[in-house]
């Protein structure tokens, strides 16, 4: 790996670190906010690297970048015997209730005397549900700054009218490479150069690059007059539309006849008015919501890319270390560092969007998992207090440890294989 790339490895890693401690600090400061006693706060898992203890709270980093926490006492309620009083301890039997025990009596241990208010349990449904998101939320927060700027300080790239290059002939398809006995292509025999900026065809002005694409598609064999813009002056240029092979609807593999002239667009970094990015931003939303949504049916492919040496889907999910690897690509792609800076940052932006959909997901451990408890223990309060029953506590998150351990094996299981995946048959930029 080249300098460059270790810097954008370098990048890549202090924006995940970054990532993670905002979303934990979305936690952190909203449970301490409620009275709750948060115990620890630490980025990533495994043996401890780094940790200070202020105030009741041990900050830390650890070994294992991988996601993060924080402990908050009395996450799980304990047990309430049939007459509604609170149980500590019991004798069980069975390891999924011998599990479900344990996490009791630990949680129980955590509480100091005294400070039983403390309890994260203890809090109110809305209370429950701030502390929940807050750290979806401040990946979204985040994701929103990253591609804002991006979008609007350092821009994005976008096709001028500017042509960069001329053809230097008309080839069978678009996506094919000059034969020996094609001909010169329509720009390149009516004179057109390098530099030329394209103002009109046919004395209709246009500012869009696609647009001029589209009005010359439907005219092979036609003669047109393209004005372009050289040294200063404006000049006509009388060109034949030539006919070739071109995507279909921008599908590669679906090519159907049409006009041809033989010019390819500069490619500038252009900044986005604030005005278009909201809109910019939605359609950000929308496609990360469709990619979290699509992994499951998507990992088919993931494993036989990883074990059958089938190509890569470029659209399919990646872990953190594919991420990596769009971090390495960018440093050393040919371009500017304005371009490579706002590539970091909309792949940081992608990231915590990634964050904020997959930490809804209504699973324990997610954060949508103790979000979805929280909202059926106050459907369930709601409920009681209609038909005049007593009020029925806290629900009993500890009796969905063994979902919330399948879940988390089956997400280990499934970062694992995408981690292999990126590694034998990664996904690349370049």
């Amino acid at each position: 790996m080249s300098a460059l790339g270790l810097l954008g490895l370098a990048v890549f890693a202090v924006g995940v670190l970054g990532s993670i401690g905002l979303h934990e600090i979305g936690h952190l400061v909203p449970a301490k906010r409620f009275g709750v006693r948060v115990t620890q706060y630490m980025v990533g898992f495994g043996p401890t690297v780094w940790s200070r203890i202020r105030g009741e709270t041990e900050y830390g980093v650890k070994a294992i970048p991988l996601g993060g926490y924080i402990r908050m006492v009395g996450m799980f309620p304990p047990r309430r015997s049939r007459e509604g009083e609170l149980v500590y301890s019991a004798t069980t039997t069975g390891p999924f209730q011998s599990m479900i025990e344990d996490a009791r009596r630990g949680s129980a241990q955590e509480i100091e005397a005294g400070q039983e208010h403390r309890a994260f349990y203890q809090l109110s449904v809305p209370k429950k549900v701030v502390v929940m998101l807050g750290g979806p939320t401040m990946n979204l927060v985040l994701a929103a700054l990253l591609y804002t700027v991006a979008l609007a300080v350092l821009g994005v790239p976008s096709l001028t009218m500017t042509v960069n290059e001329v053809a230097p002939c008309t080839p069978v398809a678009v996506t094919s490479a000059c034969g020996v006995d094609d001909p010169p292509s329509p720009a390149a025999a009516a004179g057109v150069e390098a530099g030329d900026v394209i103002l009109a065809v046919d004395g209709v002005a246009y500012d869009d690059w696609a647009a001029v694409v589209e009005a010359v598609r439907g005219r092979p064999g036609d003669d047109i007059v393209l004005t372009v813009e050289r040294g200063g002056s404006a000049i006509d240029v009388l060109v034949t539309v030539g006919s070739t092979k071109v995507p279909n609807d921008g599908n590669p593999n679906d090519l159907v006849d049409g006009g041809y002239i033989g010019v390819s667009p500069s490619v500038e970094q252009v900044r986005e008015p604030i005005g278009a990015v909201p809109e910019r931003m939605w359609e950000f939303i929308s496609r990360s919501a469709t990619a979290i949504v699509s992994i499951p049916s998507k990992m088919v492919g993931v494993w036989q890319a990883a074990f059958g040496g089938v190509e890569r889907d470029p659209t399919g999910p990646v872990s953190v270390v594919g991420v990596g690897q769009f971090s390495v690509d960018v440093a050393e792609d040919e371009s500017t560092w304005r371009w490579k800076l706002a590539n970091w940052l909309t792949l940081l932006a992608g990231l915590n969007m990634a964050l904020f959909f997959f930490n809804l997901i209504p699973l324990l451990p997610l954060d949508g998992g103790h979000v979805a408890g929280a909202l059926y223990e106050g459907a369930r309060r709601q409920i009681a207090r209609v038909r005049g029953r007593p009020d029925p506590g806290p629900v009993d998150v500890a009796r969905m440890l063994p979902v919330a351990y399948t879940v988390a094996f089956l997400l280990i299981g499934m970062s694992v294989l995408l981690i292999y995946a990126d590694l034998v048959n990664p996904i690349t930029l370049n």
